[in-house]
């Protein structure tokens, strides 16, 4: 029988954990990263709830093992290196593949929450790169 068959559910509930202002070193504008998880023993998810005030974003990163975000609220946007800009809406679920490129956020009138999930590989969820400029994020 595997280690963790007798281990317990946990719940945490929302709102015990501090949330905390996304750094200006990865995102730019008002953003708030809250509900933060991580597997245990030998699970490699981690995930967070993310929320971007309008014109919010990410700069641009890749992740090792790819990443999923599940859109919960507002109205925003997704895309990777030389690709088009995508819009995201509540209910939608973005697939990021492992390596790629890409940055994510709010639309430019309407703030976005979504959850990010990803896994860790030799204990890194994340490369972070440079900002995404304005031209960027105003391309059509």
């Amino acid at each position: 029988m595997p280690a963790y068959a007798n281990s317990q559910v946990v719940v945490t509930r929302t709102g015990s954990q501090p949330s905390s202002a996304g750094s200006p070193d990865n995102f730019t504008g008002a953003v708030r990263v809250e509900d933060r998880f991580q597997g245990s023993g030998e699970s490699r998810i981690s995930g967070a709830t993310v929320t971007f005030e309008p014109g919010a974003r990410t700069a641009w990163h890749t992740h090792p093992l790819g990443q999923t975000l599940i859109v919960t609220a507002g109205a925003g946007r997704v895309q990777h290196w030389g690709g088009p800009i995508q819009e995201i809406r509540p209910g939608d679920t973005v697939w990021i593949p492992p390596g790629v490129k890409h940055w994510h956020g709010a639309g430019p009138l309407v703030g976005m929450s979504h959850i990010a999930f990803s896994e860790a590989l030799d204990g890194k969820t994340v490369e972070w790169m440079e900002q995404v400029t304005e031209d960027q994020y105003n391309a059509r």
